[in-house]
């Protein structure tokens, strides 16, 4: 092996590099141990106590690389990421309604043929892949023939863009880029809300150009406040602002803070009631109040007194500012009140204290009656705890802003005049213009506050009367923060309203369950192919191990570096990838056996092993590679995490099974140490044995037809158990503390829900899945809200104590881009494998044949699943776990055709030079299928053990999915050798036609 120095570097490199990836997880759970057990310490609430104190690590360094240091927050930004179907947590697909749009950015909203244009092209969207704006365009060409759109849109906010004089396809461009902008802005607004909610490693990604967003909140328990905060329209609002010194507020807080405490201790209690008597207040100078709060206000107490009574006393006097830091500054005379709007700063775990506390109309009576508090909304120092709390004057009659978002007509982020900085410019509309005049000349020298959601983003200071509508905010911003800013700015108004077209929650206990069972289930199986390699290959299946352990170490470490996220999907893509790497070592040490069998040495046998299986490992793993690819740009949800995993998981593989196990194998030469590539009980398996796989094509054909004939038949009888992906609707786990009957919750839920859902017994008698299409057009906040009362109100009848553990719900819309997507990728697939296998193999038969084959496999699957579901104990849904399924199915058939191909090809190469394998082409077929035997059923039997481990002992949730993986791996084995290759011999007769025609033209003679 050539350059054994490199890939031996090569190796410790990956390695060190795997580990120092995992080494974030490892030291994140670390953390939270110490939280649990931190937790474990208090009776009740033991959540809430753990949460706290993972709140207050968030800044702390817990890990030293010896490169860098990295807090609690760093390290959980870079563990490995867990789907929600393992972790549990909430997952929402937000669609933009660019209806919505069309109506808002048009000069008459309620025009009727605009409107009939509209509802039109929401039904040509049910059978078209085109995007609205498009079929909006050809609607209104139907509904509004000869008229132009630009009557509709000359409007203000799009002069200069559209006239009288553009035409419908000129408009149509300038809608397109609106909508194009309008999703960009959405997904900047949530964004932002997001990462200000508080969820570790959250997902938010657009999907492609659907105009849909993605939003993965791993670990929220709080779905109604989620759905709020993504639906909700953006509130943009610039507001005055009181001074912390020059209008006194510094003062009011040491008032506001003194009245804290003497109503704390008129009630003798740490909370504020009604019924407490308010206390006398006297004014105190700001200069009695600590610069860096509460351990600084030790310089008030008097006489001697111990430590632990000096921090209760301090606590006592100074209930608001043990959690609050006053923006003071001391000075030779003392203590100072700082200039501006901010008033102080707090850790933003404390902000919702402060906030109560602030919020007792007690308290507010010692403020002006316009103050109000608000937030920053960016944290203060490096470590990313603090925020400042910031005064705002809402001086209006009607208490609201005087200026909102609907005033920016533009915005821009750039660099600075300094060019150092970032600064974002503004563009008001011409009213908007005249506020910011009057706004900006009233408060010559103090600050306005720029505030999006109740956050404030800024507070510059008015240094002149700013007329014309235009000007720029500056501040301590990245370029990247202002461009982020002025698309905050301009998302003001929110054009295009976002909703929840798809939605899955999965209870925390739920998650935990299917890691538990995961992991037990995946340590079962590697377990036991550990042993088997062991059993059958002796000292070369332990080199084997080494290999596929570290394999599986090498995904991880990979899917850890890039931020990918390890789901159920996921976990059958590494279980595929183990199979590769299994196989890989499989056609190596079978070809080494061979070569020994032929009496080579040990160390040329090797050798030439590894030569000899080159070909066949190269051609399947770049097969399974084309489909992994095909489906990671086609796919979506569960399938592009089962491509994520497959296409790490192939390439690992490789390295891993050549080039690991050679280098284990060159050391074991050079240390003279014996090799053995089998046990006695293992030498002669296979040996001999000489199936005639093509004379029997017939019976094969035969069976497979039954089997497909009698799919057909139950397909039309009795359908699939169609999942809430493809159909559409509300779908609900619940567990029950006692046995219930799926019919008893059934008539409960029907009346509720004016119709029957669907029930049935999911993993147990306790358990039991609800799917019900009520309100399954309406995607609104409040239809979510009322299906979700209408579940409670139904169980609540059959007077068991429940637990809802998981939901889904998929609008009609999306359900139907699911199944188009799915029998795209499928599609697609089948054509990349036909064109490889065409190039590779240089014969369209071939290709034919592998593609038929993974028809064949596909329908079979499906035949086994019409045939028997609601007959075994569990789910056999179709949904887009199930195609995972399948797609991972045709991976395994087309490696293993590709393989015998390969074989084939190789005997057919060497017909003539020899007799060994006779002179008939179907007997040399014969004879490659029978010396491939082997490898095939090896590599089967250990993806089956893996995948039995995880059948039994994977969970529910899981079990159907590897009962369609089980059934798939050993039609996909079948297939290859009694379907693939006999209808290539069908198809390719053209030597038998030769044959004839050479025997008749003989006869003649």
């Amino acid at each position: 092996m050539q350059s054994k120095g490199a890939i031996r570097f090569l190796a410790i490199a990956f390695a060190v590099a795997c580990i120092f990836q995992l080494s974030f997880t490892w030291v994140s759970r670390n953390v939270e141990s110490n939280a649990t057990e931190f937790a474990n310490g208090f009776a009740n609430d033991k959540e809430a106590k753990k949460q706290t104190y993972l709140d207050s690590m968030q800044g702390q360094y817990v890990y030293n690389s010896g490169f860098k240091k990295y807090t609690y927050r760093d390290v959980k930004e870079r563990e490995l990421n867990l789907g929600l179907d393992l972790k549990g947590g909430m997952n929402v697909t937000l669609e933009i309604s660019l209806v919505d749009l069309i109506k808002n950015i048009s000069n008459n909203p309620q025009d009727v043929k605009l409107n009939a244009a509209i509802a039109r092209a929401i039904e040509m969207q049910k059978n078209s892949q085109e995007n609205f704006v498009t079929l909006f365009g050809k609607a209104f060409n139907e509904v509004a023939a000869g008229q132009k759109l630009a009557t509709l849109y000359t409007t203000l906010e799009l002069k200069n863009r559209v006239t009288f004089q553009s035409t419908n396809d000129q408009v149509l461009a300038v809608i397109n880029e609106e909508a194009k902008g309008a999703i960009d802005r959405s997904f900047n607004i949530i964004r932002s809300r997001i990462d200000k909610f508080g969820v570790a490693q959250p997902n938010i990604q657009l999907l492609g150009n659907s105009g849909r967003i993605l939003v993965e909140l791993p670990g929220v328990k709080e779905p109604e406040r989620v759905r709020k905060l993504l639906q909700g329209t953006a509130n943009l609002e610039f507001w005055e602002t009181y001074d912390n010194q020059k209008d006194n507020i510094a003062n009011l807080l040491v008032e506001a803070n003194k009245k804290i405490a003497a109503l704390r201790k008129a009630n003798g209690t740490e909370e504020i009631k009604d019924t407490t008597a308010v206390a006398t207040t006297e004014t105190k100078d700001t200069a009695t109040v600590a610069k860096t709060g509460l351990a600084a206000l030790k310089a008030e107490k008097k006489g001697p007194m111990s430590k632990a009574d000096s921090t209760q006393k301090l606590r006592d006097e100074n209930p608001l500012f043990q959690y609050m830091q006053p923006a003071v500054y001391q000075t030779e005379k003392g203590f100072m009140a700082g200039e501006g709007p901010v008033v102080g700063m707090s850790a933003i775990k404390d902000t919702a204290k402060i906030n109560e506390l602030l919020s007792d109309a007690r308290v507010k009576s010692v403020f002006p009656r316009d103050l109000r508090f608000l937030w920053n909304a960016k944290t203060v120092d490096k470590e990313g705890q603090f925020l400042q709390l910031v005064a705002i004057k809402a001086s209006s009659c009607d208490g609201k802003a005087p200026l909102d978002g609907g005033a920016i007509a533009d915005a821009s982020g750039d660099y600075g005049q300094n060019g150092a900085k970032g600064e974002v410019s503004m563009a008001m509309s011409p009213d908007g213009a005249q506020i910011w005049k009057r706004l900006t000349k009233d408060n010559i020298g103090k600050s306005i506050a720029i505030v999006l959601d109740n956050r404030v983003y800024s507070f510059p200071t008015v240094q002149a009367e700013i007329s014309g509508g235009r000007s720029s905010i500056t501040g301590n911003f990245t370029i990247n923060e202002a461009k982020d800013l002025a698309n905050i700015l301009k998302a003001g108004k929110m054009p295009a309203p976002a909703r929840i077209v798809e939605e899955a929650i999965v209870g925390p206990s739920l998650g935990k369950e299917a890691i538990g069972s995961g992991m037990l289930s995946f340590g079962i199986a590697l377990a036991l192919v550990l042993v088997f390699m062991a059993f059958y290959y002796a000292k070369a299946g332990w080199v084997a191990n080494l290999a596929l352990i570290t394999n599986v170490f090498f995904i991880m470490g990979v899917l850890t570096s890039i931020g990918a996220v390890l789901t159920l999907p996921g976990i059958a893509g590494i279980v595929l990838a183990i199979g590769l790497s299994v196989d890989a070592n499989i056609l190596i040490f079978e070809r080494i056996r061979e070569e020994l069998n032929k009496g080579t040495a040990l160390a040329n046998a090797i050798s030439d092993g590894f030569k000899g299986a080159m070909s066949s490992i190269l051609d399947s793993n770049i097969t399974t590679l084309l489909l992994g690819v095909v489906l990671f740009l086609y796919g979506t949800g569960p399938v592009k995490g089962f491509a994520t995993t497959l296409i790490i998981g192939i390439l690992t593989s490789l390295f891993s099974a050549i080039f690991i196990t050679r280098l284990v194998f060159e050391y074991m030469l050079r240390k003279n140490q014996d090799i053995s590539f089998s046990t006695p009980a293992t030498k002669s398996l296979f040996s001999g044995v000489n199936i005639n796989f093509v004379g029997s094509r017939s019976k094969y054909y035969m069976f497979s037809g039954a089997i497909i004939a009698a799919g057909i038949i139950s397909f039309f009888v009795r359908g699939f158990d169609y999942g809430v992906d493809f159909e559409g609707g509300r779908s609900y786990q619940v567990r029950f503390d006692n046995v219930v009957a799926a019919q008893d919750v059934r008539t409960a839920l029907t009346p509720v829900l004016e119709s029957a859902p669907e029930v049935k017994t999911f993993g147990g008698d306790k358990q039991v899945k609800i799917t019900t299409t009520y309100l399954i057009q309406e995607n609104t906040e409040a239809a979510d809200a009322t299906v979700e009362a209408k579940i409670n109100e139904g169980l609540a009848k059959t007077g068991l104590k429940y637990d809802i553990v998981s939901s889904q719900k998929v609008g009609p819309t999306i359900a139907d881009d699911i199944q188009k997507s799915a029998l795209y990728a499928v599609l697609l697939s089948c054509v990349i494998m036909f064109l490889f296998i065409l190039i590779r193999f240089q014969k369209w038969q071939y290709g034919l044949g592998a593609v038929l084959a993974l028809v064949h496999d596909v329908a079979i699957v499906l035949s086994v699943y019409t045939l028997l579901h609601g007959i075994l104990p569990f789910s056999l849904e179709i949904d887009q776990h199930f195609i995972a399924a399948i797609l991972t199915v045709m991976s395994y058939s087309m490696t293993d055709t590709v393989v015998v191909f390969d074989r084939i090809r190789e005997y057919l190469s060497e017909k003539g030079k020899n007799n060994v394998y006779g002179t008939e082409k179907k007997s040399v077929i014969n004879y490659a299928l029978n010396a491939t035997l082997s490898r095939t059923v090896l590599t089967s039997s250990t993806i089956f053990i893996v995948l039995l481990a995880i059948f039994l002992f994977g969970g529910e949730v899981i079990r159907g999915f590897s009962f369609a993986l089980l059934v798939g791996i050993v039609i996909g084995t079948y297939s290859s050798i009694c379907i693939a290759t006999p209808i290539v011999i069908d198809l390719d007769n053209s030597e038998e036609k030769e044959e004839t025609k050479a025997e008749a033209e003989l006869a003649v003679k």
